[in-house]
């Protein structure tokens, strides 16, 4: 069983607690974030990471805000909500489920208005805490789902983490392997190591060998040379923010992937809960695209490796256009050859993030 990456300690007073991911592989690290502060520096240092991860912890952020705060009246407990949300939400940019997480557990919250405090404070915990529920049911049918795409015997080719590290139980592009082991199916993994933080190499690498399935890390530039030999089956990863069409944003280098599964025939699937789906945007070029620092790539993990004074592009995420996605497998059904009609035909109404399920790869 995955270990749970953002969990829920005490009452509405309590605290968030998670797996710093920046400590791992070497180290596990639970880390206890009690202050709105904390949070949004652990969301924006990558300590939790992943669009559904992201979401779960922001709305519990939110209570962590509020929770020990001495309100006098509904109006000011209104206004230090409304202040927090807007400054968890500015943590990350391109992945949706942090503002749907934030404005759902907002809504909640408000709509207790005229019960007095206690019981907007009481919502709000509800709320972040059905979201974290969903998230997690929505990750296990995602597994189920993806069986339709993953045969026996398969070999995947996976990118950056979109495992239990990057939601709060099961994973999404990962669950698929994970439900399929639980069937008795076999299945290795080939990790990108996914520069140039490497949550390949140190995340998906680490989380499959805790679960004992067969992993091998390549770094990001082996893999069209993998896939001309013969050596990957399938390619599945998981999603940030999906527009209306199908474009979808992923973590840099997924579009990439998407070019050569395309050239040597492989299938290439997307794994994303509902709400990643964003129906306010029309095309992936509406995407807000996260830029990162330059000292990620110049001076990863505290070495230089690049001259000083040298310009750095360092985008977090790139957008695979739909017409390069075999399928996308969410929750709620298997959506071939992904674009608008075949998106509604499968989600519906529900297919905007504000009312779709919670839930990566960030």
């Amino acid at each position: 069983m995955p270990k749970a990456t953002v969990d829920w300690i005490g009452g509405v007073d309590g605290f968030v607690r998670i797996i710093d991911q920046t400590r791992l592989p070497l180290d596990y690290i639970l880390l206890d974030i009690k202050t709105r502060e904390a949070m949004f520096e652990a969301m924006r240092t990558l300590r939790v990471r992943g669009a559904p991860a992201i979401g779960v912890a922001a709305a519990y952020g939110l209570v962590v805000a509020v929770g020990k705060g001495d309100f006098p009246d509904e109006r000011s407990l209104e206004g230090a909500v409304k202040t927090a949300a807007d400054h968890l939400k500015s943590a990350r940019p391109t992945g949706v489920n942090l503002s749907w997480a934030i404005d759902r557990a907002t809504e909640a919250c408000l709509g207790a208005r005229g019960r007095g405090v206690a019981e907007m404070k009481a919502a709000l915990l509800s709320e972040a805490r059905e979201i974290h529920a969903e998230d997690q049911a929505a990750c296990r049918k995602i597994g189920d789902v993806g069986q339709e795409v993953l045969p026996d015997g398969a070999r995947v080719l996976t990118h950056c983490n979109a495992g239990a590290l990057a939601t709060s139980d099961y994973g999404t592009a990962l669950a698929v392997v994970y439900r399929a082991r639980e069937l008795g199916k076999r299945v290795s993994v080939y990790a990108d190591e996914t520069r140039p933080l490497l949550q390949g190499s140190r995340l998906t690498a680490w989380e499959l060998a805790d679960e004992g399935v067969d992993v091998t890390v390549i770094c990001d530039d082996m893999a069209a040379s993998l896939m001309g030999a013969g050596k990957v089956d399938l390619v599945i990863t998981g999603a940030d923010r999906i527009a209306a069409n199908g474009d979808t944003a992923n973590k840099i280098g997924t579009l990439g992937l998407a070019v050569a599964a395309r050239h040597f025939g492989i299938p290439f699937y997307i794994a994303a809960p509902v709400s990643t789906f964003d129906a306010a945007l029309t095309s992936g070029d509406e995407i807000p695209i996260e830029e990162r620092p330059p000292g990620e790539v110049t001076e990863g993990f505290g070495r230089r490796t690049a001259p000083e004074g040298v310009k750095v592009y360092n985008p977090a995420f790139d957008v695979t256009p739909a017409g390069l996605i075999t399928a996308i497998v969410t929750e709620r059904g298997l959506i071939r050859q992904p674009d608008r009609k075949a998106i509604e035909a499968v989600l519906g109404g529900s297919r905007t993030s504000r009312q779709g399920t919670s839930g990566g790869d960030s």
